[in-house]
C-alpha cells in the first residue's frame, strides 16, 4: 500500500472518531464537535501546558479579545482551544470553533483552486493573463506579458491595490468591477524583476478563475476544496451557519483608541474574504501534511503542491519568499510554509514545517497583532519538536514594565550616529514606546535578566540599551541623544498636506518629523515620503507600498483636499479646528434652559472620609499664571457663559504644583494658560445635558462627577513669556476629537514636542494626564476630595 493511500485511510479514521481524551484536556474541544481532536501518538500534554501559560499571558498584556489555536501532528489534531471572548459583550468564551476572519490566508485556497483547473488543462499559468481575463490592460511600459504564475508569486510587478474595490473601500464592489480599474494603473516593476506583493494581482486570479467556470469564485472554492474537506465553517460568503459563531474583530490605534472594525468584504475577494476556524484551518493544515489527500480523494497533485512551495526566483536567480500563494520562511533550520492573515480586527498565523510533519494554526480578533500570534505560533512548534526529540521544553520569555526610574531617563530623542535616522522614546503613564523607523513599539523589560526589549503586537525581542545618558543602543545601531528642545518648525509648503485623509475605519494621517514628511497608513504603518514636487510624492523603498506614490490635489489656498496614495483616494477628513479657533458643537438644547435646572439638581451622594476642602486662587500663588477662563465667555465649546467671573481655584496641594511647573516652566521663557480649574458641579450637569451623544467621552457624567468638581484637575496650556501668546499645539483646548489625545500621532514635531513636554513638566510635579485630553491634568490626590458645588462667587465670600 503506498504511503499516501495508507494516509488517507488514517485520516478518514481520524476524522470520524471521538477523542474523549482530548476534549477533557481541551475545554475548548467538545465530544459532539466536528473535527473532534484524535489522540497523538506523541505525549504533547506537557507542551500543552506550556504553550497555555503564554497564552494567557499574552492574551492578558497585549489585551486579545479572541485566541484561538489549534497543533497539528501529521493526521491528528491533536490540541485545539479558544481563549478570552468571541463577542463584544463578554459572554460567548472562545473557542476552536470560533469563526475569524482569515485575511490573506485567503490566497491560498485561491491558488489551489486554479493549481486545478491547471491539472485539469483549463488553465496555463504561462499564457497572457487576457487570454482568461478578456480587456485586462494595466499599463505595461516594459512589453512583457503578464501571466498567473507572475501574480500567484507577486513577481508581475502589479500595484498592491487596486483602484475600486481595494482594502480601503467599504462599497463591496463586484470582482469584475475591482479587476477593471486595475486598467487605470501602469505596472510598478517590470514583471519577474522583483517581489511586490499585490492583492489586486490575486483579485485578477480569481476572476480568471471565474471566467473560465459556471460558478463564482466562492462557490468554486467551496465545491473544490472547503467541501472535500469537511471545512463546514469556511467560506468566502457567510452562511447563517457560520454567522453566530464569528468573533467581533476589534480595531486598534497608536493614539489608545479600540473600537469594533468594520465588515464589509473586500473587492478583493480572492485575495482576502475568507472565513474560517482554527479546526477548520487544521483540516487543511492536514491535507497539506498528506501532500493533498483527503478524505474524498485528492485536492491537489503532488506535484503541484510541490510546485506551490518551492521558492521563486528574480531575474538574478535569488529565491524570493514566495513560490505560488505560499509564503517560505525558515524556523530554526526548518522550511516553513505557510500564509499570515490581517484584515479587519484580525490576524491570524497559518504555518507547517511539512519535514517535520506538524502545523499550527492561530488567530486574533484584534487587529495587526500578527507579531504576538507569529511568537505564539512557533513557540508552538518549538514546544512540538522538543518534543518529539525528547529534548528539554523551551521557556516564553516574559516581560513586566520598566521601573520608572529606568522610564524617565530613557525619554528622549535621539539620531544615528552617522546617519539620518531618529528614534524616540516617550512614556505615558508607567507605558514605555520607541518610535524608530516603520513602527512604534512598546518596551517592556524582561522578566529574567531585566534588559529593555521591545514587546507588543508587532515586535519582540530588539534590545534597548541606554549606555549612559546620551549613547542608546537599538539592535545594533548606536543613537546619540539630541538637546530636548522644540524641533523647527515644519516647512511652509507642508502646511497644507499634513492632516487625516480617508475612512473612520482607516485613516491615512500626513505628518511632519524633524523635517520629514511621513505617511502614517493603515495604522501602524510609518513611511518617509521623498518629494518629487509639491504636490507629489514617492513611498519609501521597502514596505506596504514600494515603488508607488502619492499625489495631493490642493484648493486655491494651497489646502490639500484629497491625496490618491497608490492608487486609493483618500479624501480629507474636517478634523478638530484650525490653529487658534474654538472647537463648537450645537447643544442638544440652550444653556439658559438647562441652567435652572442644574442649580437645582443635587450632586451624588458620597461616602467615606474625604479631606477638607482648601480651594485657592492659582493666580494669589504666582501672578506670572496666565487666565484665559473660557466658561466665563462665549469662547467656548458652547458658545455660552458659565462662569460670572474669570477665575481659577484649586486645592491647596494642587495649586501649588501648578505654580511650581509655572516656575519651572520660566527657565525655558514659558508659562502656564488656565482654561479652567475647579468647576462646581452644576456646571458639569450643563455640559453633560448639553452635549450630543456622541462626544459624550468628551465630558464628564454628573452621575459621577468630574475631577474638576473637586479642585483637582486643571485644563490649561503653555505661553510664550516673551509675547504672551499661547504655544499652538496638535489640538486646540477642548476640541472634541482624536487629535485630542495625549498620544495622537498626526501634526507636526514641534506641536507634538510642546504637547508633551508639557505632560512631562506636569506630571514631575504630581499631575496625571487625562487619557483623551492633552490639556486636562488631574493631581494625584483628587479622589480624597468631595464633589463641590460652591460657585465662584460664594468661594469669594469665605
Amino acid at each position: 500500500m503506498s504511503i499516501p493511500m495508507l494516509r488517507c485511510l488514517v485520516q478518514t479514521a481520524v476524522l470520524i472518531c471521538v477523542s474523549v481524551s482530548l476534549a477533557l484536556t481541551s475545554p475548548g474541544v467538545s465530544a459532539q464537535q466536528p473535527g473532534t481532536p484524535a489522540a497523538s501518538q506523541t505525549d504533547y500534554q506537557k507542551a500543552i501546558g506550556k504553550i497555555e501559560e503564554a497564552i494567557r499571558i499574552e492574551v492578558e498584556q497585549k489585551g486579545l479579545p479572541a485566541f484561538s489555536i489549534s497543533l497539528v501532528d501529521g493526521d491528528h489534531i491533536v490540541w485545539a482551544d479558544g481563549f478570552g471572548y468571541q463577542d463584544s459583550g463578554k459572554e460567548t468564551k472562545a473557542t476552536a470553533e470560533t469563526v475569524y476572519r482569515v485575511g490573506s490566508v485567503s490566497k491560498l485556497f485561491t491558488d489551489i483552486a486554479v493549481l486545478q483547473l491547471v491539472e485539469q488543462g483549463k488553465i496555463d499559468l504561462d499564457a497572457p493573463v487576457e487570454t482568461y481575463v478578456p480587456g485586462f490592460a494595466p499599463g505595461n511600459p516594459y512589453g512583457v506579458p503578464l501571466t498567473l504564475r507572475q501574480m500567484m508569486s507577486h513577481q508581475s510587478g502589479l500595484v498592491r491595490e487596486s483602484p475600486v474595490g481595494n482594502y480601503f473601500d467599504p462599497n463591496e464592489p463586484s470582482l469584475a468591477d475591482t479587476v477593471t480599474s486595475l486598467n487605470d494603473t501602469t505596472l510598478v516593476y517590470r514583471p519577474e524583476t522583483k517581489t511586490k506583493y499585490s492583492n489586486a494581482a490575486i483579485a485578477v486570479v480569481g476572476a480568471a478563475l471565474e471566467n473560465q467556470l459556471e460558478v463564482s469564485h466562492p462557490e468554486q472554492v467551496r465545491r473544490s476544496i472547503l467541501k472535500p474537506l469537511k471545512m463546514q465553517a469556511s467560506g468566502f460568503v457567510v452562511d447563517a451557519a457560520m454567522e453566530p459563531k464569528i468573533a467581533t474583530g476589534w480595531m486598534r490605534t497608536y493614539d489608545g483608541r479600540r473600537f469594533e472594525a468594520p465588515t464589509f468584504l473586500l473587492g478583493t475577494g480572492p485575495a482576502g474574504n475568507l472565513y474560517s476556524s482554527v479546526l477548520d484551518l487544521s483540516k487543511f493544515v492536514t491535507c497539506l501534511l498528506n501532500n493533498g489527500v483527503t478524505t474524498s480523494g485528492k485536492i491537489l497533485e503532488p506535484a503541484s503542491l510541490e510546485l506551490m512551495t518551492t521558492p521563486v526566483k528574480d531575474s538574478d536567480g535569488n529565491e524570493q519568499g514566495f513560490g505560488l500563494g505560499f509564503h517560505i520562511q525558515s524556523l530554526d533550520g526548518h522550511k516553513k510554509i505557510g500564509h499570515g492573515g490581517a484584515v479587519y480586527g484580525f490576524s491570524t498565523q497559518l504555518e507547517v514545517l511539512p519535514e517535520r510533519q506538524v502545523g499550527v494554526v492561530a488567530a486574533s480578533s484584534l487587529d495587526g497583532t500578527n507579531g504576538v500570534v507569529r511568537r505564539l505560533s512557533d513557540y508552538a512548534f518549538r514546544l512540538m519538536l522538543a518534543t518529539q526529540d525528547d529534548q528539554p521544553l523551551p521557556e516564553y520569555r516574559t516581560t513586566i514594565a520598566v521601573p520608572p526610574a529606568r522610564s524617565k531617563a530613557m525619554v528622549g530623542t535621539y539620531r544615528e550616529e552617522n546617519g539620518d535616522r531618529f528614534t524616540q522614546i516617550t512614556e505615558l503613564e508607567g507605558d514605555l514606546y520607541m518610535h524608530r523607523g516603520t513602527f512604534r513599539n512598546r518596551l517592556r523589560a524582561a522578566a529574567d535578566d531585566g534588559s529593555i526589549l521591545t514587546d507588543d503586537a508587532i515586535s519582540f525581542g530588539v534590545p534597548v540599551d541606554l549606555r549612559d545618558k546620551d549613547e542608546l543602543n537599538v539592535g545594533d545601531v548606536s543613537y546619540r541623544r539630541l538637546p530636548d528642545q522644540p524641533p523647527a518648525p515644519a516647512p511652509r509648503r507642508w502646511q497644507g498636506l499634513i492632516g487625516e485623509y480617508g475612512w473612520d475605519h482607516n485613516m491615512l494621517y500626513i505628518l511632519e518629523d524633524h523635517g520629514q514628511l511621513y505617511a502614517l497608513i493603515e495604522w501602524f504603518y510609518y513611511y518617509p515620503l521623498t518629494e518629487i514636487n509639491d504636490n507629489e510624492f514617492a513611498f519609501p523603498d521597502y514596505g506596504l507600498y514600494h515603488g508607488e506614490g502619492l499625489k495631493f490635489t490642493r484648493d486655491d489656498q494651497g489646502r490639500a483636499t484629497e491625496v490618491v496614495a497608490a492608487e486609493v483616494r483618500f479624501v480629507r477628513r474636517e478634523v478638530g479646528t484650525k490653529d487658534g479657533e474654538t472647537f463648537k458643537i450645537t447643544p442638544v438644547k440652550p444653556i439658559d434652559d438647562l441652567r435652572e435646572g442644574a442649580l437645582a439638581a443635587r450632586p451624588p451622594e458620597e461616602t467615606g472620609e474625604f479631606q477638607s476642602s482648601n480651594l485657592v486662587e492659582l493666580v494669589s500663588l504666582d501672578p506670572t499664571i496666565k487666565l484665559d477662563i473660557r466658561y466665563a465667555t462665549t469662547n467656548n465649546f458652547t458658545g455660552a457663559v458659565f462662569y460670572k467671573q474669570p477665575r481659577a481655584f484649586m486645592q491647596a496641594d494642587a495649586a501649588a504644583g501648578v505654580a511650581k511647573a509655572n516656575n519651572m516652566l520660566g527657565e525655558r521663557g514659558l508659562g502656564l494658560l488656565i482654561h479652567d480649574a475647579y468647576r462646581p458641579w452644576h456646571v458639569t450637569k450643563m455640559f453633560w445635558d448639553a452635549t450630543p451623544g456622541e462626544f459624550k467621552d468628551f465630558v464628564a457624567n454628573p452621575a459621577n462627577g468630574s475631577r474638576h468638581n473637586r479642585g483637582c484637575a486643571v485644563d490649561l496650556t503653555l505661553y510664550d513669556r516673551s509675547t504672551g501668546q499661547p504655544i499652538q499645539m496638535v489640538a486646540g483646548y477642548d476640541e472634541f476629537s482624536n487629535r485630542s489625545f495625549p498620544l495622537y500621532p498626526g501634526g507636526t514635531s514641534r506641536k507634538r514636542w510642546y504637547r508633551d513636554f508639557l505632560r512631562r513638566t506636569m506630571e514631575s510635579v504630581g499631575f496625571h494626564v487625562y487619557e483623551y485630553e492633552w490639556w486636562h491634568f488631574d493631581y494625584k490626590d483628587w479622589r480624597q476630595y468631595r464633589i463641590g458645588n460652591a460657585t465662584f462667587e460664594e468661594l469669594l465670600q469665605d
